[in-house]
């Protein structure tokens, strides 16, 4: 794994972290694939590529903020 996609892990799991303290995810973690992150989101384990792991946190943060 190289620093970029290391940095990017880090982000997707502090994300993560505050989407789990908020109550809008009931879980997180490394995926079975080194680039892919899973994310329990509405009861079902979602395996994302990072870059979509990050988009889909940062939205659902955002949308959490806006309503």
């Amino acid at each position: 794994m190289n620093s970029t996609q290391a940095d990017l892990r880090e982000e997707i799991r502090e994300l993560a972290e505050e989407a789990f303290r908020e109550k809008l995810i009931s879980g997180h973690g490394d995926g079975p694939d080194i680039n892919e992150y899973q994310i329990v989101y509405q009861g079902k384990p979602r395996h994302l590529p990072l870059e979509q792991a990050r988009f889909f946190l940062t939205n659902l943060l955002y949308r959490s903020r806006i309503h």
